[in-house]
């Protein structure tokens, strides 16, 4: 009955905020719709990131190279071939899965920090390429000037298709969290010797969970070609994937929806507080400091387990 009431409470909540957010830029002026469209792009990598370290519990600290060659695979699909955009679009998500596996199945024979560094290595790998392949990439310079298609190619419309790609992904990355094999991750995470005991291929949950993962990696980084219309080889470095980690630690990753707010917190951070400064991360910093001393399930996770103290004294009225 309890779990009933939460659940209804969390559809209801959902919708509201998807129709708040429908309405925004109805009265928003263009740069904060532009700030929202940043920070839907940024907190679906950060929910991707948070499937394979927070329900997965996996090392996965290089996690934005996905991200780049989504955002690379769109952009050179768009100015470099004269296919249908929208193939450019599907083929994106699909070549990032497809290299989470490949570099996955190196690095799912190790475990935790050995994981963590194997990846950062064959990433790196990866952005290095981006970064010297002038004749492909355009090297460090990036690509500019990328074609988007018409339907999309103006803020306001881009922003209603970014958030409707972000809330069928949350509902899609949702679903699969629920199902038994989301039930089996967690358990993998929490104990995967006992899990290898009873039975459970945990390197094949891993593999898939990465698959998962990074495909929604690459979808984040086509919606980013969208809003700025270019695409560069930070997008692959280690540094990105650094700061995606650390909004799901601040939004709290052992929650669903928490990457969303430590992505929004961030981006917000980053893009008003460098206004006045350039040592925003300094404020960043402060702010983990005391997250780590009074808040470690991070700001949803305080959330959430206030909701549910409040919604248990209710039902128990």
């Amino acid at each position: 009955m309890r779990q009933a009431i939460i659940n209804k409470n969390s559809l209801l909540v959902s919708a509201g905020i998807l129709i708040v957010l429908a309405c925004l830029p109805l009265v928003l002026p263009k740069f904060y719709v532009y700030v929202l469209a940043l920070i839907f792009v940024t907190a679906l990598l950060a929910m991707s990131l948070n499937m394979v370290v927070g329900h997965g519990g996996m090392y996965q600290f290089h996690h934005g190279v996905f991200y780049g060659i989504g955002a690379y695979t769109l952009a050179l699909m768009l100015t470099k071939t004269s296919l249908p955009a929208w193939l450019g679009f599907a083929a994106a998500p699909v070549c990032s899965a497809l290299a989470g596996v490949l570099i996955g199945l190196f690095c799912v024979r190790l475990t935790k920090l050995y994981f963590g560094m194997l990846q950062i290595s064959l990433g790196s790998l990866v952005w290095a390429i981006a970064f010297r392949w002038y004749a492909l990439t355009g090297g460090d310079d990036g690509i500019h000037g990328v074609p988007i298609p018409d339907g999309i190619a103006s803020l306001i419309p881009s922003y209603y298709f970014i958030l409707f790609l972000l809330a069928a992904s949350l509902a899609v990355m949702y679903l699969i969290l629920k199902s038994p094999f989301g039930n089996t991750l967690r358990a993998v995470r929490d104990n995967p010797e006992r899990c290898e005991a009873v039975g459970i291929n945990v390197r094949f949950h891993q593999l898939v969970a990465i698959a998962i993962a990074t495909f929604f990696a690459g979808l984040a980084g086509t919606l980013f070609v969208v809003v700025e219309g270019s695409v560069f080889p930070d997008l692959l470095f280690w540094v990105l994937s650094l700061e995606v980690f650390i909004m799901c630690l601040l939004g709290g990753w052992f929650t669903f929806a928490g990457p969303v707010l430590g992505a929004a917190i961030i981006v917000a951070l980053r893009t008003f507080a460098g206004v006045y400064t350039e040592y925003w991360t300094l404020i960043l910093g402060v702010i983990l400091i005391l997250l780590i001393f009074f808040l470690p399930e991070g700001v949803m996770g305080f959330l959430e387990e206030k909701f549910k103290a409040r919604t248990q004294t209710t039902s128990e009225r």
